[in-house]
């Protein structure tokens, strides 16, 4: 089978990317013809796989940003000649810029799926909503990370084609966390939506003595200002900024971690949570989308920092819970392993030859 992913930008440290080069990988390695196209260059490029067994293509140089109509023209005539070559298949359009972006172009022969990587909650609040159901509708099929936010955008979005799949995990590890290392957790870009200013406040209200410390992972444009938060919140000593740590460094990270926190004001299913669980680690995550609560952390109120603080106070205090949940955790992650996941692709693609 021929399978096409299609991304705004492929490159670019993030979930969407995450997600669509594990796929690609996992398909290949099961003898599909897979192919991964950025319409867009990443302007800072983050490799997730050492050695593809998928082809890789890209559509312009330029990175995301406002094009004019003669690029734009160009890069459709790309996209037709890169597409126009390609045999029967299966165009996995990965969000709602790519689906408006290339429905259109796509040849009969490639059938459209459209993904959408976020909850309701957020697209609902967005422009998002509105593009999901004036386009995907007409896709075969439209897909979400959730039964919940399958459900609330047949709905929602008056979708007659809504179809759930979780993202999966790359790789099952087999050594866990001990879950004595004093170490919490946060993973992501240092961006506003993060919200890892709330994760720091928390922190510094958990009561966590010495010499628990805070590590987040990732770089972005809020550092500056998050390292000032955690100096007003008096825990400049003990968070501390690891930056960007390359994918095959992550597994020793969580060995090392006793619980991880997520703290953003909106997400789909994010990844960290399912190699937490992986990795025996429990986690503390605010209740902002069906993709999150199918991962059953540890659930507190959106935004609400001082319940933030309590659950992973109490946490910190409690090896023994943190053991008990943990276990729980690793035993629920057996749903996303990538094996499962890519069973349920080839089931919907089987469903959609039928």
């Amino acid at each position: 089978m021929n399978v096409v992913f299609a991304c705004l930008d492929a490159d670019t440290l993030g979930g969407i990317q995450q997600v669509t080069h594990t796929l690609a990988q996992g398909l290949a390695g099961r003898g599909h013809e897979v192919h991964v196209i950025g319409l867009h260059r990443s302007e800072t490029p983050f490799r997730y796989v050492e050695r593809p067994r998928y082809h890789r293509h890209l559509v312009s140089r330029a990175p995301v940003g406002p094009r004019g109509r003669l690029a734009r023209r160009r890069d459709r005539r790309r996209v037709r000649d890169l597409l126009g070559g390609m045999r029967p298949g299966y165009a996995v359009l990965t969000s709602p810029s790519v689906v408006s972006r290339l429905a259109g172009l796509l040849p009969e022969r490639l059938r459209a799926i459209g993904q959408y990587h976020g909850s309701y909650e957020h697209a609902s609040g967005s422009w998002h909503l509105g593009s999901i159901r004036k386009h995907y509708p007409g896709l075969e099929q439209a897909v979400f990370l959730s039964e919940d936010d399958a459900w609330r955008f047949s709905e929602g979005a008056l979708l007659p084609n809504a179809w759930a799949l979780p993202n999966p995990l790359a790789t099952w590890p087999d050594r866990v966390s001990s879950l004595t290392g004093p170490r919490v957790l946060g993973v992501g870009r240092l961006e506003g939506v993060k919200r890892f200013d709330r994760l720091i406040s928390a922190f510094a209200r958990s009561g966590a003595p010495p010499p628990w410390e805070l590590h987040l992972i990732g770089d972005g444009a809020e550092l500056d200002r998050l390292r000032a938060h955690a100096a007003r919140e008096g825990v400049a000593e003990r968070v501390v900024f690891r930056g960007r740590v390359p994918a095959g460094e992550m597994p020793g990270e969580y060995r090392a971690a006793s619980l991880l926190a997520v703290s953003s004001e909106h997400e789909g299913l994010p990844v960290v949570l399912l190699e937490a669980a992986a990795h025996g680690v429990p986690a503390v995550a605010f209740d902002v989308s069906g993709g999150v609560r199918s991962a059953r952390p540890v659930l507190v109120p959106p935004g609400d920092v001082d319940a933030l603080a309590e659950r992973l106070g109490r946490l910190i205090r409690s090896e023994h819970e943190r053991r008990r949940l943990g276990a729980a955790a690793r035993e629920r992650a057996e749903a996303f392993r990538l094996d499962r996941v890519l069973d349920r692709w080839e089931a919907l693609f089987t469903h959609l030859d039928r």
